[in-house]
């Protein structure tokens, strides 16, 4: 399945992830199972920013809280493996519950897309998604 994100929402997680080149960057992908149409930088909380991403857990509460409201939907994460490439670690999957949320990983000068599932193709909780740029009109 294909996932559409916006090259304004796409620039954003490229641009915060160059901004700060010496750690894992982190955010939240709002929407549905085939768009992403909000993101949202978040805090990381992890005890060494430049290997491993943790989303602070306020960020994260106040978005799900948000989507049971009148808000878009948590879909998925972002975060960026500043001297590694553009796909899931082991650390990665060992941290992801196989739940179906979408992975964006931005590495070595490019993004890719993910699934969290279980028993997927890579690390065994991985499948890749394609990610559709969609431009932006305005």
């Amino acid at each position: 399945m294909d996932v559409t994100i916006s090259s304004d929402l796409m620039q954003r997680i490229v641009a915060a992830a160059a901004a700060d080149p010496a750690v894992e960057v982190c955010g939240l992908l709002f929407g549905n199972a085939d768009a992403v149409v909000a993101v949202e930088a978040c805090r990381n909380v992890a005890t060494d920013i430049a290997r491993r991403f943790e989303i602070d857990p306020a960020a994260l509460i106040a978005a799900y809280r948000r989507g049971r409201g009148c808000g878009p939907a948590v879909v998925g994460c972002y975060h960026s493996h500043p001297t590694g490439v553009a796909a899931p670690s082991a650390r990665d999957a060992a941290d992801a519950a196989a739940d179906g949320g979408l992975w964006l990983i931005v590495g070595g000068g490019a993004v890719t897309a993910w699934r969290a599932v279980e028993n997927g193709p890579v690390h065994d909780r991985f499948e890749p998604v394609r990610l559709v740029v969609a431009t932006d009109r305005g």
